[in-house]
């Protein structure tokens, strides 16, 4: 790719040990001409590590004074993002950014206006482990489709990458992780957008390596898939 074409928003809160690796392991991308990081008010020094390291100038880092949620830094990264395509990212070794490499590639191509990357429909790499965790996965993906009558696999993935034009007119009211269904249904909501899917790897974390999200988060996630069905 000549031309770097794609912003990155990163919502950080409490990754002291990874947000270093994954934002230089983003930045081995051409491709990207951005990196917007919002730290969430962190309060195990991942604030400070910021602040204190010298990054590419295509970093921008922002701060929030409290802790508003993954939804509130999304919505703050979007503001201030160039590129003429949008991917979100999370501060840790979850997900490869080398995914971004084939996920762009419909969009580019005239074919998507939005690529989820999905980590259940196999051919990569995929850690095994959190059987219940994959069920509620699997179980939230069957609401969405049947709520709005599509065919993802995987609603839940962080990897989602849009052209800028459909984030900007997308009003995301969600503070906490229920910025996933919301930002989903809102999609799906749109027949005019071409969504398409691409097989990613992920190496998932327990909650002993500090995975954040639960079960309360998917009973919220479906909340919002049902609300956002009906209202904006």
């Amino acid at each position: 790719m000549s031309n770097p074409i794609l912003s990155i928003v990163m919502p950080v809160y409490n990754e002291k040990e990874y947000v270093i690796k994954i934002i230089n392991k983003v930045l081995e991308l051409g491709m990207v001409k951005d990196l917007i990081v919002v730290d969430d008010c962190s309060s195990d020094g991942t604030r400070e590590l910021l602040k204190s390291s010298k990054f590419d100038p295509r970093v921008k880092i922002f701060y929030h004074d409290k802790n508003m949620g993954k939804g509130a830094a999304i919505r703050t990264g979007f503001k201030y993002v160039t590129g003429d395509i949008v991917a979100i990212q999370d501060a840790d070794l979850e997900y490869d950014p080398q995914e971004f490499v084939e996920m762009i590639k419909p969009i580019e191509q005239g074919h998507a206006d939005v690529v989820y990357g999905s980590r259940l429909i196999g051919g990569r790499p995929q850690r095994v482990h959190l059987f219940w965790h994959k069920i509620g996965n699997t179980f939230l993906s069957l609401m969405t489709n049947v709520l709005y009558n599509s065919s993802l696999s995987d609603m839940e993935t962080c990897y989602k990458m849009f052209k800028r034009s459909v984030i900007s007119n997308i009003n995301i009211r969600s503070n906490d992780f229920s910025v996933e269904p919301e930002i989903t249904a809102k999609i799906l909501k749109n027949k005019n957008l071409r969504v398409y899917e691409i097989p990613i790897s992920y190496y998932g974390r327990s909650y002993a390596e500090g995975k954040k999200i639960s079960w309360r988060h998917g009973v919220g996630a479906l909340w919002t898939l049902l609300k956002y069905r009906f209202v904006d």
